[in-house]
């Protein structure tokens, strides 16, 4: 948009603009860490005054500064200057409701300033929140300039675990088997998730080791059921045995090797195989992406042949549609966007598109072969004449191996600030796998996948 001047001989008293602006709750992040004022009654997040609920109230400066991007946006516009500026404040505004800010030119002096009434209003009910007289010194020459020169800003906030959180918490706690949590990280994730109600957790191992550890982080384990397993093979066949039995409904990593939690999982006869293949899926929160996006398979399967992939790509509809995502869009990597016979993934990619299309594989919209900008860009994908359901609009990812599924889940979370919650799809419980490195956000968010996933499966099958 071009921003254009009202220089001082334009002016006339009488003469008003406004602008409109909705409040929302990534405002004031930017604005707490911009001005150094981390009040909690301003923090989306807090409760600031003790009742139970956070306050989200518009911080009186903030609102103050609607008033100037008047001042400096549309009258007088680019070259104003402040003098002075009052400020009264008749009632409070919240994240969610829409402002207006009007200033009204009421006089000019012969130094070059001008004295401005300035005014913020909550326009769906008339309630006036501020008012105030500024003097100014108006630009004396006219400027236009273009703002889209400025930069955008990415709040690093992770807005889809905290509402996935919100909506696994109220579902009963998920029984879950937690192999070998004989060490910090793996026993405080466990208790951290069940502080959130979102699981209820069986500890699995050698328990005076657990009790140690326990013990090591001052954690209180009463009412806490361990089972005693003299290694990580014998913990993972315990927690096997206790899903068979219908005494858990999810299995969570903690301190052992992944193949040794998988082997007793993957046994034919006494394990949790559904026909399927076992296989990972990062739910990953990339700050600035509007939906959460999944990336699968970065941690199991090595390099995936065709059949391997439908299972890949099922999986990680059926659990994209288990987190909200009522139609996935599945958009399959390759390293270009058209059919490459040299290019083994571009040929893969085609064919489950295809495959979707036939409905051998369903639930979702599946289409490849995509490169990874016209995958999640719709002005990639309409550069290269891409014009699909998907393209563009990926929410799920799927990579050609494991080397591309990992190098692509780390760059999210270590350059884009991206949190990923772990979890392997296609036994007949959801397995939580955390990593030593992992934030409290990730292991409750992947608790938090497993819980609502399997809370569908089993009203599904009720």
């Amino acid at each position: 948009m071009i921003v254009e001047n009202r220089i001082f001989e334009e002016l006339a008293v009488g003469e008003s603009a406004q602008m409109r602006r909705l409040l929302t709750v990534d405002d004031f992040y930017i604005f707490a860490t911009a001005s150094g004022n981390h009040n909690p009654m301003h923090l989306p997040h807090v409760d600031g005054d003790g009742d139970g609920l956070p306050e989200a109230v518009a911080p009186g400066m903030f609102v103050g500064a609607l008033v100037s991007a008047v001042l400096g946006n549309l009258l007088p516009g680019p070259g104003t200057l402040y003098r002075s500026q009052s400020l009264t404040f008749h009632n409070r505004a919240h994240a969610g409701e829409e402002l207006l800010a009007r200033v009204t030119v009421t006089a000019k002096t012969s130094d070059g300033c001008v004295g401005m009434h300035t005014e913020v209003i909550r326009p769906a009910d008339g309630t006036l929140i501020v008012t105030g007289e500024a003097v100014v010194e108006a630009p004396r020459r006219k400027i236009s300039y273009d703002d889209h020169d400025l930069p955008g800003l990415i709040v690093q906030r992770h807005r889809h675990f905290e509402a996935l959180l919100a909506r696994a918490e109220p579902l009963p706690a998920l029984i879950t088997a937690v192999v070998c949590p004989e060490e910090a990280n793996a026993l405080q994730g466990a208790l951290l998730a069940a502080s959130h109600t979102l699981i209820t957790p069986v500890l699995i191992g050698n328990s005076a080791r657990i009790l140690a550890t326990a013990e090591a982080l001052g954690a209180d384990l009463a009412g806490t059921e361990i089972i005693e397993a003299p290694d990580a093979r014998a913990a993972a066949r315990a927690a096997v045995d206790l899903v068979n039995r219908g005494g858990a409904g999810a299995i969570m990593k903690g301190h052992l090797h992944t193949d040794d939690l998988l082997h007793p999982i993957l046994d034919h006869d006494h394990g949790l195989r559904t026909g399927r293949r076992l296989s990972h899926i990062f739910v990953m929160d990339v700050p600035g992406v509007n939906h959460p996006l999944l990336v699968t398979d970065a941690a199991i399967n090595i390099a995936p042949d065709l059949l391997t992939k439908v299972d890949i790509v099922q999986n990680a509809i059926d659990l994209a549609i288990s987190i909200g995502i009522a139609v996935p869009r599945v958009g399959v990597l390759s390293a270009v966007e058209t059919v490459n016979p040299a290019i083994a993934s571009s040929i893969d990619a085609a064919l489950l598109s295809k495959m979707a299309e036939r409905g051998q594989i369903t639930g979702g919209m599946v289409d490849g072969p995509l490169a990874m900008d016209n995958a999640v860009d719709i002005a990639a994908a309409r550069t290269k004449g891409l014009r699909s359901e998907v393209a563009g609009r990926a929410e799920v990812l799927v990579v050609p191996g494991i080397d591309a599924g990992n190098m692509l889940a780390k760059q999210l979370a270590f350059i884009s600030h991206a949190e990923a919650a772990g979890v392997v799809m296609g036994a007949r419980v959801p397995i939580i796998l955390n990593s030593r490195s992992d934030s409290a956000m990730a292991r409750l968010a992947s608790c938090a996948v497993a819980a609502v996933h399997h809370a569908r499966i089993t009203a599904g099958a009720a």
